[in-house]
């Protein structure tokens, strides 16, 4: 199984795919932490353990990627073969995905009745607050739209160059 994910995926897209399995428990902790005190639960330390265990075992799969066959052909998120311009593309991807992660994580854990009463009532600084947090929503999608389709056109240029070279 993870033979055939290695090989569809290749070495560095397994290995994102696969991070997943430590990530998102790691970012369950990080989201309930802040709700713990309030609560009084142990809910975090859980997600953590779990966290933990998972990048342990993370480390280990990445450990073994070496010694897995792959079969030579184009694959979209293989570093070895991406161009410079697809590299910071897909950078940029990453950045953008990350920070609109972020702040859904953080809109996820806040309890927003007070940002929305001081708003309401028509306070300067709690608007600008909310203002900014719609800039920045809408910049990481901005960002995600525009360097998806960016690292999208470099892999296709990639890709028609190589079927190109070896139709001559």
């Amino acid at each position: 199984m993870i033979n055939g994910l290695v090989d569809r995926f290749g070495r560095t897209g397994f290995a994102a795919l696969s991070s997943l399995i430590w990530a998102l428990p790691m970012a369950a902790w990080a989201g309930s932490s802040d709700l713990s005190p309030i609560d009084k639960t142990a809910y975090p330390w859980v997600a953590l353990a779990i966290g933990l265990v998972m990048l342990v075992v993370w480390l280990v799969l990445l450990t073994r990627l070496r010694g897995i066959a792959v079969a030579p052909r184009q694959r979209r998120f293989d570093l070895q073969q991406m161009s410079t311009g697809e590299k910071r593309w897909t950078l940029g991807l990453a950045a953008f995905a990350t920070g609109l992660i972020a702040w859904l994580n953080g809109a996820a854990t806040v309890d927003w009745g007070p940002l929305v009463g001081a708003v309401s009532a028509g306070k300067v600084g709690p608007t600008l607050l909310a203002v900014g947090l719609a800039v920045f929503l809408l910049a990481m999608l901005a960002g995600v739209g525009l360097s998806w389709r960016k690292a999208s056109a470099a892999y296709e240029a990639r890709v028609l160059s190589i079927y190109a070279r070896e139709q001559r």
